[in-house]
C-alpha cells in the first residue's frame, strides 16, 4: 500500500438526474480529466436558501489527479444544472499502488 498518493484525489458531485451525471461522467473521462466515474442513486437533505430541502440526486464519485482539479471543476460547472454545485475534492492518502499507477495513466494527456 502507498501512503504518499495525496497527489490522486476523490471528487463528489451531486446531480439532478442519471442524465446529468453521465453526461458529466463522459465528458471528464473523454478529456482524460477522471480515470473512473462511479454513479450512485442518493437522498440529499440540505439548506437551501433558509429552507430545509429533500431531493433524489444522483452522486459521482470520481477517481482523479489532483493537479487536474481547476479543469475538472470548471467542466462540470459549465454541464451542471445547479446554480451552486457540490465540487468537494477528497485526498486519497493511501491506496494500491497498481491502482494508482493505473489512475494516473488514465488521467495522463499525453
Amino acid at each position: 500500500m502507498e501512503s504518499n498518493s495525496a497527489k490522486y484525489g476523490v471528487v463528489m458531485v451531486t446531480t439532478v438526474s442519471l442524465e446529468e451525471a453521465r453526461a458529466i461522467a463522459r465528458c471528464l473521462l473523454e478529456q482524460k480529466l477522471a480515470a473512473c466515474v462511479n454513479l450512485f442513486p442518493v437522498n440529499s437533505m440540505y439548506l437551501w436558501e433558509g429552507k430545509l430541502e429533500q431531493e433524489d440526486e444522483y452522486q459521482l464519485l470520481i477517481k482523479t489527479d489532483l493537479a487536474k482539479f481547476t479543469e475538472l471543476a470548471r467542466q462540470i460547472t459549465k454541464l451542471h444544472s445547479y446554480e451552486v454545485p457540490e465540487i468537494i475534492a477528497l485526498p486519497i492518502v493511501a491506496g494500491s499502488q497498481p491502482y494508482l499507477d493505473w489512475l494516473g495513466e488514465n488521467t495522463n494527456s499525453n
